[in-house]
């Protein structure tokens, strides 16, 4: 996959995220580079290696899953959203 302008511009609009001029190049040549490493990792033969492998062999330590919920947190959080409805974010369709 090749990152160019159109493509920058495009995560811009996406992402709601505005890019300097100046810094759009680096961008670019940072987001190749980390696209370049991603086509790496597709080329490992990974045929015969079980999904749930681990360097260790143990088991993923499990832990109680205990809901909790502390308002202040919430508030906090949502009143940095650009927009919000019954404790909810409000975000615009991106499927197109």
């Amino acid at each position: 996959m090749q990152v160019d302008d159109a493509l920058l511009s495009r995560l811009e609009k996406l992402s709601y995220l505005k890019i300097d001029d100046d810094k759009r190049q680096e961008i670019i040549t940072q987001l190749s580079e980390i696209v370049g490493f991603v086509d790496n990792l597709s080329e490992l033969d990974t045929d015969g290696v079980d999904a749930t492998f681990t360097m260790d062999g143990a088991p993923t330590p499990l832990r109680e899953d205990t809901p909790a919920c502390n308002p202040e947190i919430h508030e906090e959080i949502l009143k940095h959203a650009p927009k919000s409805a019954d404790d909810f974010f409000v975000v615009p369709k991106i499927i197109e």
